[in-house]
């Protein structure tokens, strides 16, 4: 099912509400000005409130593990707010919150 792809304007948490932005978005593709988020390039996570007694967190960074299956940037899928991600160390999801809504991918 199409859904909007994340570019580095996106707002996307960490499941903590952590603050999470692309370390690499790809330099050639751009939507609403932007560079959109490949999932080949972690996020970098600040400000997870997560501080677990067990030591496990709080997120530092999290992984897309599924973007588009149909639209690729310089051979890597999109990330994509409909994609599936995990954050390290907690292994809780990314959430993104808004993006542009002009571009969908698959």
């Amino acid at each position: 099912m199409p859904s909007p792809v994340l570019h580095m304007g996106a707002v996307v948490l960490c499941s903590h509400g952590g603050q999470a932005m692309p370390t690499a978005p790809s330099p050639v593709v751009f939507v609403s000005g932007m560079p959109v988020a490949t999932i080949a390039a972690p996020y970098a996570i600040a400000g997870c409130a997560f501080v677990p007694p067990g030591g496990n967190g709080p997120c530092v960074t999290g992984q897309w593990i599924v973007g588009s299956t149909q639209v690729l940037s310089q051979g890597q899928p999109l990330a994509i707010m409909s994609g599936t991600s995990v954050c390290v160390p907690t292994g809780t999801p990314m959430l993104p919150v808004s993006a542009q809504t002009l571009v969908l991918a698959t």
